[in-house]
C-alpha cells in the first residue's frame, strides 16, 4: 500500500513546480552567457519531454519504446534538465540547491508511487522493464528495439506543447530581466 503522504506529493508536484518557477523568475539575475547556456540546456530537457510524450500511452500500455527504452522516467528526466537549464539561465547558484532538494524530495517518491502502480497493472512485464531500464538516469543504448515511433497525436493529447510555451515565456521573462537588471 502506498502511503497517503506520497500520494499527496504526487498531487502537488506540479503546483509546487509553478510556485518555485514564480519565485525563480522574481529572483533571477541572468546574464547573456548564463541565459544562452541555460536556455540551450533547457531546450534539451524540453525535447526529451516532447519525445517521451509522443511514446507514452498513459494507463493503456507499458511504455518501453523511444526514450522509455533508456529511462523509466524520461518525462521527469526532461523536467530535471529543464530545471537545470533555467537555474543556470537565472544565474542564482543557491537556487540550484533548492531545486535539487525539491526534486529529490518530491519527484523520487512520486516515481516510486508510480512504479508501484505500474507493477500492479503490468506485473511481469514491468518487472522485466525495471530490471533492464534505470529508474531515472538513462542507459546509453536502448533496452529493446521497439517498432513504435513518435506519435505527434500523443504529444498533442498529453498537451506537452504547454511545456514549450512555458519555456518560451520563462526565457522571455529572463531576457527582459537581463535588460532591466543588468549584472555589474
Amino acid at each position: 500500500m502506498v502511503s497517503s503522504k506520497k500520494r499527496l506529493l504526487q498531487r502537488f508536484r506540479v503546483p509546487l513546480g509553478f510556485l518555485l518557477s514564480a519565485a525563480f523568475l522574481v529572483l533571477a539575475r541572468p546574464t547573456a552567457l548564463t541565459l544562452a547556456v541555460g536556455g540551450a540546456i533547457a531546450v534539451v530537457g524540453l525535447l526529451i519531454r516532447a519525445w517521451a510524450a509522443g511514446h507514452i500511452h498513459k494507463y493503456e500500455k507499458l511504455a518501453v519504446t523511444g526514450p522509455y527504452s533508456h529511462s523509466r522516467n524520461p518525462l521527469y528526466l526532461g523536467s530535471f534538465i529543464l530545471a537545470v537549464g533555467f537555474t543556470i539561465a537565472g544565474n542564482i547558484w543557491w537556487l540550484a540547491l533548492i531545486t535539487a532538494a525539491l526534486f529529490l524530495g518530491i519527484y523520487f517518491p512520486v516515481m516510486r508511487v508510480e512504479e508501484q502502480d505500474l507493477r500492479e497493472r503490468h506485473g511481469a512485464d514491468f518487472e522485466e522493464f525495471a530490471a533492464n531500464v534505470p529508474l531515472f538516469f538513462p542507459r546509453l543504448t536502448p533496452w529493446k528495439k521497439g517498432d513504435a515511433g513518435f506519435d505527434f497525436q500523443l504529444y498533442l493529447k498529453h498537451r506537452e506543447y504547454q511545456a514549450a510555451l512555458g519555456l518560451i515565456f520563462g526565457l522571455a521573462v529572463l531576457t527582459a530581466k537581463m535588460f532591466v537588471f543588468p549584472q555589474v
